[in-house]
């Protein structure tokens, strides 16, 4: 039984003339001296928004003040901090780090997405940190890799914190980087069916701090709340565990604040603060042991150091990292023998600029990035559609602002399993413009096929102009999956960016049927990591041709 937590622990929008001060259902504390009132301060998917919603700065600022309103202060992140944008991208989660450090947090958990550039990469990462990752169920053979809980000395009272992270990273991130190079799992985050696993892991770990004398037990979780993450959601270790006062949560990107019973019929606090710094969650502990809790939330357009024009040290921080990624977007990490195009290399328009044909036909670039997503993503076919691939790479040094730009909407990355003729449908649906340009025309990988566009199109669409099917001869003919014809009844794991295969980008529906999950890595990411990695940072012949290796042929008239 839970239920959501109304009146007195409600949230509060900040607005000019209250920002920063305390939530509905608390209490004003003296300003001079230490009250003996404990504020934990608690931020969630970040996802690299250092400078959006609140910003660093802002929660910085609220930190600040409500020391100078007498709380003892801790401030905790409940994961994802790290990837998000091309500020993560670019330094691998580093400049986050940085920025972390210079903030003061306490403790941290690592969220799926902090696995994305690896989990050496992380583990390096926790190296830098000036404050512990914490982990009660990150595993390597057996053993484990983070401290499962820290406890703090803080206004006479012990506090722990046990940190747990959604078993669905395995899945959820890359899950070869969780592999060693037999292909098999060497990390774990306490997996199995039942959820047994992890109730254990996050029991042991809470009854240590409790015989180490914490007054006070905090989970801070990265799990949420979706079906599709059960039975490992914070309902489903709640309930099947006891001694937990707080639960911190994450994953799910919600701000709900949710008070259910544990296993023994005792209430436990459910709290989250959403993503992008949007909020910051709280959680008070008067000094008669009273719990609170609710949000500090910014909901306008700039963000509230743009608005409020606040200036402190993580502020100035802040934008020393956004300087520094200008000189890291320009630094050259990669080298091309060829000149990668999403333009005709020979013909122009009429009035002399460039003829794109990226939409319409295969290019080099267009099988560069759609074999980054296979690569990348570990599945049968790759599919990037024109749209989406911006400028060119030219032959000679690459920066990385060069390959980021790209794809420069930071598209999430998202793998299907679909049937041969979903993937002949949206193969179809693809192409019904041809010859005309298209954004969602299809760059492929693993696949080939023949489009006879002297065959009307004879795909449907609704209103909104949403595919719909096909209504009379397919006019994307032969197509072959690694060389063998595409088997209209066998499934097949399609790599893509969730625009194509979830968010029925161009009106794309031909997958809405398909199991499908989120990969946690953006689309410039993977075809950065592609270049640098797979390609050893120098793209070579193979890519040579301007027109691409023949993946996709048009057929412009009946052959005699």
């Amino acid at each position: 039984m839970k239920k959501r937590i109304l009146s007195a622990l409600a949230s509060a929008v900040i607005g000019f003339g209250l920002l920063f001060s305390p939530m509905a259902g608390q209490t004003a504390h003296a300003e001079e001296g230490n009250s003996g009132d404990i504020m934990v301060l608690y931020t969630s998917d970040v996802h690299c928004g250092i400078n959006m919603g609140l910003g660093y700065g802002g929660v910085a600022q609220i930190r600040e003040t409500m020391e100078n309103k007498g709380y003892t202060t801790l401030l905790v992140d409940n994961g994802d901090a790290i990837q998000g944008d091309i500020v993560g991208t670019a330094s691998k989660g580093d400049s986050i780090i940085r920025l972390m450090n210079k903030a003061g947090y306490d403790a941290a958990i690592p969220g799926n997405h902090e696995f994305d550039y690896g989990v050496e990469n992380f583990l390096s990462l926790t190296e830098k940190a000036e404050f512990p990752y914490l982990s009660c169920n990150l595993e390597k053979e057996g053993e484990k890799l983070l401290s499962p809980y820290k406890i703090f000395d803080v206004a006479r009272r012990k506090v722990a914190f046990v940190g747990v992270t959604t078993p669905e990273t395995i899945t959820s991130s890359t899950p070869k980087y969780f592999q060693n190079e037999n292909g098999e799992f060497i990390y774990d985050f306490c997996r199995d069916e039942s959820g047994q696993l992890l109730y254990d892991a996050v029991q042991s770990a809470v009854d240590d701090a409790r015989n180490e004398g914490a007054d006070y037990v905090f989970v801070m979780g990265h799990v949420g709340y979706l079906e599709k993450c059960r039975p490992w959601t914070y309902d489903d270790i709640i309930s099947n565990t006891e001694g937990i006062d707080v639960f911190l949560d994450g994953h799910s990107h919600d701000a709900e604040q949710v008070v259910m019973k544990n296993r023994n019929g005792e209430d436990v606090i459910r709290t989250a603060c959403g993503t992008k710094l949007s909020n910051l969650g709280y959680v008070t502990i008067s000094a008669e042991g009273e719990i609170n809790n609710g949000l500090f939330s910014w909901n306008n357009s700039l963000s509230a150091t743009e608005l409020f024009n606040i200036s402190n040290e993580v502020q100035d921080e802040v934008l020393a990292v956004e300087n520094d990624l200008n000189d890291t977007l320009s630094e050259v990490v990669a080298n091309s023998d060829v000149a990668l195009t999403i333009y005709d290399p020979e013909e122009k328009m009429s009035d002399g600029s460039p003829l794109r044909i990226v939409r319409h036909q295969e290019t080099n670039l267009g099988d560069l990035c759609a074999d980054a997503y296979r690569d990348q993503l570990g599945t049968d076919i790759g599919l990037c559609n024109g749209g989406g691939i911006r400028t060119n790479i030219d032959k000679g040094e690459i920066t990385l602002g060069e390959i980021m730009n790209v794809h420069p909407f930071n598209n999430e990355m998202y793998i299907v399993t679909a049937t041969g003729q979903q993937i002949l449908d949206a193969l179809e649906w693809s192409s019904s413009a041809l010859p005309n340009d298209s954004g969602i025309f299809l760059q492929v990988s693993g696949l080939s096929y023949e489009v006879y566009t002297f065959l009307d199109s004879r795909c449907t669409s609704d209103e909104n102009g949403m595919f719909t099917g096909v209504d009379g001869e397919y006019r994307v003919k032969n197509v072959l999956v690694n060389g063998e014809p595409l088997d209209l009844e066998k499934t097949y794991t399609v790599g893509s960016s969730a625009y194509i295969l979830h968010d029925n980008g161009g009106g794309m529906t031909a997958f809405d049927e398909c199991e499908g999950r989120y990969v946690g890595k953006l689309d410039n990411q993977v075809l950065v990591d592609y270049i640098q990695n797979s390609l050893n940072g120098s793209i070579g012949e193979e890519y040579s041709d301007p027109y691409g290796s023949g993946r996709i042929v048009i057929i412009e008239g009946l052959m005699e």
